[in-house]
């Protein structure tokens, strides 16, 4: 805490002062040192010759919020030197603060303060790929690799595709790769990024064995950046450091040849990322990245490690891509021609490539977004908390129109015969014109409707938050009406006439189509609001109990039932002989559908409240801490 003395090491904390510890001597800030009477020191994180970088925490929040500060010495006393160091900084401040990626530390100030400059950036948690090498006794798994290689093409694209001109980081080697706990990626150390100007040349930096030749002559393309990622995956897959070899010598050193668990695909990117001549590499990170997309999802079948079918397993599943979003994801994603679409808290639609993880537009409500969009004839189709049922192109992102109720909309479209039907907090089930965004009839349940309404034979099924569950015909008559004891927020499924479905009154329930006789219910230990997964003769349903049921549908048997660590909120996806789901624990779970048998877990940062989707083998999940995931399966 901040309190409120004078610090001997800091004896003038003023913006304006032009003093900073230490000045004289050039020794490193000591801990309880305050900087600009708001960042106070906690420890020293790393040091080289020219500064070091510290672990701090911001006295301007009532909470702990910890920054890395970076601090660089000038190592003169001249006044120009020391301008010229100013200026640098604050190039560097101002290039990281005009990105915006998952993998780059946001910044969050920066000053000079005498003979030294100082970079307030995010903390970020976990070890470099330099010291975690210098640790391990082999090397890394080749999945491991092959998905920080994509991670790291993916965040040198956001670089390269910088507006008015690209930004090359021009130092990409294992210490400036940070690893954190998740297993995720972030570049770090912008010290010697740069717009790159066309045409120009500068002085050489860089570090030798990761630089390619003409870098040493000081030219600068984001082929340099294509070079240094090709000399690091060398290293990560070899283990040889190639600042310990000649320079440009790795044809004399296969990556195969040296590790056999290389794949010749891989071996053969890493030599096109490696070619002396820069026209002779990958044109892009985006075209290097797609190249390794296919061997991603080849490595996750191959190197995956296997285990008795009674050993559930937690070993590592590497996302293909990471998209972070600006607030938590607790909605479902859709999917249309090649694109992944996701509301988040942050008021947005995102449209993200499914291959790339990149953004292609985003589409701005009034309120938070937890409905599953929808799709037809090229218009997405999705419900907001600022009351509206949204109408937006799929190839712009722009609008075609809105139509209003009178509540919230947490319920998903359907979409059938040209209409959508959607349910809204203000009790009604609206169905709409999807061409026009007119209404055609809206039916008055008395509840909010939360629940996804199911269209078939010219009839609506759904249910309320006052437990009532509707059958209505495209007219808005009532066809028959049963209740819950409590609300139903699950959405209901449809097998053979039967209608299937969750309550918050803990029942599981299954009901006559035709005439809305209650067949049987199943009771689990606490309520439902997960939409059941129906496969073959089996229902799937999640639980706040915190356990995925699997259930048979003629004897109404529990055939299996699996604990998670906290409640489900998810509904399960059935895919080939698998169940995936999430939990409020923040993982996504993947059984074995005949027996609940745990295969894979992968653990978010966050709880998982959407429903994953699979496409292409893909799985895709949003979570609270922001991410959207695309996971191999």
């Amino acid at each position: 805490m901040n309190d409120g003395k004078e610090h001997p090491h800091f004896p003038d904390r003023s913006r304006n002062s032009g003093q900073s510890a230490g000045e004289d001597d050039h020794q490193q800030l000591k801990p309880g040192v305050i900087l600009e009477e708001r960042y106070i020191i906690d420890s020293v994180l790393g040091k080289g010759g020219m500064g070091a970088v510290y672990h701090a925490h911001d006295l301007r929040f009532n909470v702990t919020k910890h920054v890395a500060v970076k601090e660089v010495i000038s190592q003169g006393t001249d006044s120009t030197l020391q301008k010229i160091l100013a200026n640098n900084f604050a190039r560097e401040a101002n290039i990281i603060a005009s990105l915006n990626h998952h993998a780059i530390p946001k910044i969050y100030d920066y000053f000079t303060l005498g003979s030294r400059s100082y970079l307030v950036m995010e903390f970020i948690q976990g070890k470099n790929l330099e010291k975690i090498l210098e640790k391990m006794d082999g090397l890394f798994p080749v999945q491991q690799v092959i998905s920080w290689a994509i991670d790291l093409c993916g965040v040198l694209d956001h670089l390269h595709a910088h507006k008015p001109d690209p930004i090359i980081f021009r130092d990409i080697k294992p210490s400036n790769i940070m690893i954190t706990p998740d297993q995720r990626v972030v570049l770090v150390d912008f010290g010697i990024a740069k717009e790159m100007q066309l045409g120009k040349k500068g002085t050489m930096i860089g570090t030798e064995g990761y630089s390619p030749p003409e870098q040493y002559r000081g030219e600068s393309s984001p082929k340099v950046d294509i070079y240094a990622l090709g000399a690091t995956l060398h290293h990560l897959s070899t283990g040889i450091d190639p600042r310990d070899e000649p320079p440009f010598t790795f044809d004399e050193r296969p990556a195969h040849k040296i590790n056999p668990e290389v794949p010749l695909e891989l071996e053969k990117i890493i030599c096109t990322a490696l070619e002396y001549n820069a026209e002779d590499r990958f044109p892009s990170a985006s075209a290097m990245r797609e190249t390794l997309l296919p061997l991603a999802r080849t490595a996750a079948n191959t190197y995956r490690p296997h285990a008795p079918s009674d050993v559930h397993q937690d070993f590592a599943i590497n996302p293909i891509w990471v998209y972070e979003c600006e607030d938590e994801i607790r909605a479902t994603a859709g999917y249309s021609d090649g694109m992944i679409y996701i509301g988040t808290y942050d008021n947005n639609l995102y449209a993200i490539s499914a291959s790339l993880g990149t953004l292609a537009w985003k589409y701005s409500t009034d309120g938070s977004i937890v409905s599953t969009p929808n799709f037809h004839e090229n218009g997405i189709y999705f419900g907001s908390e600022d009351h509206r049922l949204h109408a937006v192109s799929e190839r712009t992102g722009r609008v075609m129109w809105t139509y209003y109720t009178d509540g919230s909309i947490w319920s998903s479209p359907t979409i059938s015969e040209d209409h959508i039907f959607i349910g809204s907090d203000d009790g009604h089930l609206h169905t709409v014109n999807a061409g026009s965004g007119r209404p055609a009839f809206k039916f008055n349940s008395g509840a909010p409707v939360r629940s996804t309404p199911l269209v078939g034979d010219n009839v609506i099924y759904f249910g309320n938050q006052h437990g009532d569950f509707f059958c209505i015909d495209f007219r808005g008559n009532v066809k028959w009406r049963t209740n819950a004891n409590k609300a139903i927020t699950s959405s209901p499924a449809i097998l053979n006439e039967v209608i299937y479905f969750g309550s918050l009154d803990g029942l599981f329930y299954a009901i006559d189509a035709k005439s809305g006789w209650k067949l049987w219910d199943f009771r689990m230990e606490r309520g439902t609001i997960s939409t059941p997964a129906i496969s073959g003769k089996y229902a799937f349903i999640g639980s706040a109990d915190q356990h995925i049921y699997c259930l048979d549908l003629q004897s109404r048997r529990r055939i299996w039932q699996f604990k998670t660590d906290h409640q489900i909120s998810s509904s399960p996806i059935v895919h080939e002989d698998a169940l995936y789901c999430g939990s409020v624990d923040g993982n996504i779970y993947c059984l074995d559908s005949q027996t609940g048998k745990l295969r894979w877990r992968y653990k978010t940062s966050g709880a998982i409240t959407g429903t994953p989707i699979i496409i292409d083998n893909v799985l895709y999940i949003g979570s609270i801490d922001k991410n959207l995931y695309a996971l191999p399966i």
